[in-house]
Protein backbone atom coordinates (compact mmCIF):
# COMPACT_ATOMS: atom_id res chain seq x y z
CA UNK A 1 0.00 0.00 0.00
CA UNK A 2 1.31 3.05 -1.41
CA UNK A 3 1.68 6.16 2.12
CA UNK A 4 0.00 9.21 2.07
CA UNK A 5 2.81 11.83 1.44
CA UNK A 6 1.44 13.69 4.70
CA UNK A 7 2.55 10.93 6.95
CA UNK A 8 6.00 11.38 6.72
CA UNK A 9 5.85 15.12 6.73
CA UNK A 10 6.67 16.31 10.73
CA UNK A 11 4.25 17.41 13.10
CA UNK A 12 6.05 20.29 13.49
CA UNK A 13 5.78 21.41 9.66
CA UNK A 14 1.92 21.83 10.04
CA UNK A 15 1.69 23.05 13.70
CA UNK A 16 2.32 26.82 12.85
CA UNK A 17 -0.01 26.54 10.31
CA UNK A 18 -2.48 25.18 12.56
CA UNK A 19 -2.09 28.26 14.94
CA UNK A 20 -1.77 30.81 12.42
CA UNK A 21 -5.42 30.28 11.19
CA UNK A 22 -6.74 29.84 14.72
CA UNK A 23 -4.81 33.69 15.58
CA UNK A 24 -6.12 34.78 12.28
CA UNK A 25 -9.57 34.28 13.62
CA UNK A 26 -9.18 35.89 16.95
CA UNK A 27 -8.14 32.36 18.05
CA UNK A 28 -5.06 31.46 20.53
CA UNK A 29 -2.24 29.05 20.38
CA UNK A 30 -3.44 27.97 23.37
CA UNK A 31 -6.61 26.73 22.63
CA UNK A 32 -5.11 25.31 19.17
CA UNK A 33 -2.93 22.99 21.92
CA UNK A 34 -6.10 22.00 23.92
CA UNK A 35 -7.65 20.45 21.10
CA UNK A 36 -3.85 18.73 20.24
CA UNK A 37 -4.11 17.36 23.94
CA UNK A 38 -7.91 16.69 23.83
CA UNK A 39 -7.66 14.70 21.03
CA UNK A 40 -4.04 12.73 21.95
CA UNK A 41 -3.37 12.48 25.38
CA UNK A 42 -0.41 14.42 25.06
CA UNK A 43 1.05 16.86 27.95
CA UNK A 44 1.75 20.01 27.08
CA UNK A 45 5.70 18.87 27.98
CA UNK A 46 5.09 15.98 25.06
CA UNK A 47 3.56 18.53 22.71
CA UNK A 48 6.55 20.42 23.09
CA UNK A 49 8.78 17.18 22.39
CA UNK A 50 6.72 15.84 19.35
CA UNK A 51 7.36 19.01 17.80
CA UNK A 52 11.17 19.74 19.04
CA UNK A 53 12.02 15.93 17.71
CA UNK A 54 10.36 16.55 14.14
CA UNK A 55 7.87 13.53 14.42
CA UNK A 56 6.08 12.26 11.27
CA UNK A 57 2.54 12.74 11.53
CA UNK A 58 2.36 8.53 11.70
CA UNK A 59 4.83 8.52 14.47
CA UNK A 60 2.88 11.32 16.24
CA UNK A 61 -0.94 9.69 15.97
CA UNK A 62 0.71 6.15 16.83
CA UNK A 63 2.69 6.62 19.76
CA UNK A 64 -0.04 9.63 21.01
CA UNK A 65 -0.48 8.70 25.22
CA UNK A 66 -4.69 8.22 24.79
CA UNK A 67 -6.56 8.88 21.61
CA UNK A 68 -9.93 10.12 22.73
CA UNK A 69 -12.73 7.69 22.62
CA UNK A 70 -15.13 10.82 21.83
CA UNK A 71 -13.42 11.78 18.63
CA UNK A 72 -15.82 9.48 17.12
CA UNK A 73 -18.29 12.28 17.76
CA UNK A 74 -16.20 14.39 15.05
CA UNK A 75 -18.50 14.66 11.60
CA UNK A 76 -17.68 16.90 8.57
CA UNK A 77 -16.23 17.34 5.56
CA UNK A 78 -12.72 18.72 5.51
CA UNK A 79 -10.75 19.48 1.84
CA UNK A 80 -14.42 17.76 0.31
CA UNK A 81 -14.22 14.60 2.16
CA UNK A 82 -16.16 13.25 5.02
CA UNK A 83 -13.66 12.66 8.17
CA UNK A 84 -16.15 9.77 9.13
CA UNK A 85 -15.50 8.11 6.37
CA UNK A 86 -12.02 7.89 6.12
CA UNK A 87 -10.90 4.48 6.19
CA UNK A 88 -6.90 4.84 6.51
CA UNK A 89 -6.56 4.99 10.26
CA UNK A 90 -3.58 7.58 10.40
CA UNK A 91 -5.43 9.74 7.29
CA UNK A 92 -8.78 9.72 9.50
CA UNK A 93 -6.72 11.19 12.62
CA UNK A 94 -5.05 13.99 10.82
CA UNK A 95 -8.78 14.72 9.51
CA UNK A 96 -10.16 15.10 12.65
CA UNK A 97 -7.69 17.50 13.54
CA UNK A 98 -8.16 19.33 10.92
CA UNK A 99 -11.92 19.61 11.50
CA UNK A 100 -11.29 20.53 15.32
CA UNK A 101 -9.13 23.39 13.43
CA UNK A 102 -11.34 24.47 11.02
CA UNK A 103 -14.46 24.71 14.20
CA UNK A 104 -11.54 26.85 16.05
CA UNK A 105 -11.05 29.43 13.30
CA UNK A 106 -15.22 29.50 12.62
CA UNK A 107 -15.71 30.64 16.25
CA UNK A 108 -17.38 27.54 17.50
CA UNK A 109 -17.24 27.16 21.69
CA UNK A 110 -14.32 25.18 22.93
CA UNK A 111 -17.01 22.99 24.52
CA UNK A 112 -18.17 22.03 21.31
CA UNK A 113 -15.09 21.84 19.47
CA UNK A 114 -14.01 19.79 22.37
CA UNK A 115 -17.67 17.64 22.69
CA UNK A 116 -18.26 18.61 25.76
CA UNK A 117 -22.05 20.05 25.16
Amino acid sequence: MKKHRIYTMSFASVYPHYIAKAEKKGRSKAEVDEIIRWLTGYDEAALEAVIESKTDFETFFGEAPAMNPARDLIKGVVCGVRVEEVEETTMREIRYLDKLIDELAKGKAMEKILRQG
